[in-house]
């Protein structure tokens, strides 16, 4: 009796304690109960944030390939390129306009054809005049006396109209809608020498007779 007694006594002094020690805390014995009570993370604040936006420079687009430019087939390595005057002509055999007889080399008169004072029959190549391209070969002899005042080159009247934007005109085998151009300054880039005689190097004068050589 006496040993329950005292532990009754025991068990209410610590309850007094404990209360007393919590009353110090600042906590009545209802906080004291829920403070016991509560899992030790009860009271913890959790702040949820989202991760910052990952912000991508803008990506400027690509820039569209230009198309490379093809050159005409006829645009090959040249074995000699320079510079001459050139003027047009059409022998179809047909005694008009100054027509002198068959081209030199036996073929018919044609598109393409040009008429060199010296350079061998046969030689191809072509001529560049404000960024246009055309090409010839050599199937007559040609210019006469022009070519002694710097005139090296006779283009056949079609080419020579495409090249100055006119047109040729079978009947009178004149070049007309051109602005009255007979002459023009041409690039000429040889690509192939020909067989034939004549000179293989920068055009001369017919009088010379190279052609002959």
């Amino acid at each position: 009796m006496y040993a329950l007694k005292g532990i009754l006594k025991n068990k209410t002094a610590t309850t007094a304690l404990a209360t007393a020690g919590l009353a110090v805390l600042g906590l009545g014995t209802t906080g004291a109960a829920s403070a016991l009570a509560a899992p030790p993370h009860a009271n913890h604040v959790r702040i949820h944030t989202k991760p910052a936006a990952v912000v991508k420079p803008l990506e400027k687009p690509a820039a569209a390939a230009k198309p490379a430019i093809k050159e005409p087939s006829f645009v090959k390595p040249a074995v000699l390129t320079g510079k001459t005057t050139a003027s047009y002509f059409w022998d179809d055999a047909s005694g008009r306009a100054g027509d002198t007889g068959l081209p030199a080399s036996g073929k018919p008169m044609q598109k393409g054809m040009a008429a060199s004072p010296s350079w061998p029959l046969g030689t191809e190549g072509y001529v560049v005049y404000k960024g246009v391209k055309k090409p010839f070969f050599v199937g007559d002899r040609g210019p006469g006396n022009p070519s002694s005042r710097g005139v090296m080159l006779d283009l056949d009247g079609q080419t020579f109209a495409e090249l100055t934007g006119g047109t040729f005109d079978m009947n009178t085998l004149a070049v007309k809608g051109n602005g009255g151009f007979g002459h023009i300054p041409i690039e000429y880039h040889i690509t192939k020498w020909g067989d034939g005689t004549g000179l293989k190097a920068a055009p001369v004068p017919f009088s010379v007779g190279a052609w002959k050589h």
